[in-house]
């Protein structure tokens, strides 16, 4: 047990002792972490700025879609170490090395997802917002977006835990944020500590911007909690008061209290 807490009071002191250098702004740490946050929330942007029009476009135009999906299906298959080493010649030693790459599979992932989303907008919905008089971009701007938005945000989430876990495989070409810190500074010395604070804090950068996505969905739609609260009562309402109360206390509301004694089933 000492040998456990001596281990991880090293990792924590280690982790403190490099977490910046004043004297120096692109050592330690943090730098480390705004770079990996960097690469990963411009790569996410980029990949949703790509999907919101293409997945238009593909609803809009059915026939596109299969074509489309089959074509981002297969970028996804070629590995990312390989698509890193092949921007190396055009892009260099930048951040657009993993920036581009790491878009595309997002792209991959979120394309589906808006598609999927603007489908099931009713179609009464849109009938609706056409007799009022929206226009096309208002409509979409204003009916559609709003409802499709749940399920954007979900492949949005899954998305992000996705590129932020990948960042680290851009260590391989002098980039990748906390990877670095995994790759170059734990594994090449053989020292736990880099290793160990490297994979914490991509796990937290990851549960945090999951975290921040849900938010801005309940912000964003305020409607379902209201709808959700509405369909509560309304289940209240029609439920029987035992049923109620045995289906709050987590028990069958077909038993009686003294139903162990021999009591029959309560029946209607």
């Amino acid at each position: 047990m000492n040998a456990v807490w001596d281990w991880g009071s090293g990792i924590v002191d280690w982790a403190v002792a490099n977490w910046s250098h004043p004297g120096d702004g692109e050592r330690g740490v943090w730098p480390l972490l705004v770079e990996h946050a960097r690469l990963a929330y411009v790569s996410i942007l980029i990949g949703l700025a790509l999907a919101l029009p293409l997945g238009l476009a593909c609803v809009r135009w059915t026939r596109l879609y299969p074509p489309v999906l089959t074509g981002v299906n297969v970028l996804y298959a070629v590995p990312s170490i390989a698509l890193f080493f092949l921007m190396l010649p055009y892009t260099g030693f930048s951040d657009w090395t993993a920036i581009v790459p790491l878009a595309l599979y997002t792209l991959v992932i979120l394309l589906p997802n808006v598609v999927d989303g603007l489908r099931q907008v009713p179609e009464h919905v849109r009938q609706a917002a056409i007799a009022m008089g929206f226009g096309p971009m208002r409509r979409l701007l204003t009916v559609e977006t709003p409802v499709a938005l749940p399920v954007i945000i979900a492949g949005l989430r899954v998305a992000s835990v996705a590129t932020i876990s990948m960042v680290s495989v851009a260590s391989l070409v002098g980039l990748g944020g906390l990877g670095q810190l995994i790759l170059s500074e734990g594994f090449r010395r053989q020292f736990d500590a880099p290793i160990v604070v490297g994979i914490v804090l991509t796990v937290l950068l990851a549960f945090a911007t999951d975290a921040l996505l849900v938010l801005t969905q309940r912000l964003l739609t305020p409607w379902a909690r209201r709808d959700g609260r509405r369909g509560k009562r309304r289940h209240r309402a029609t439920v029987p008061a035992g049923e109620a109360t045995a289906a709050d206390a987590g028990t069958d509301p077909t038993q009686t209290a003294d139903s162990g004694n021999g009591a029959r089933p309560w029946t209607s």
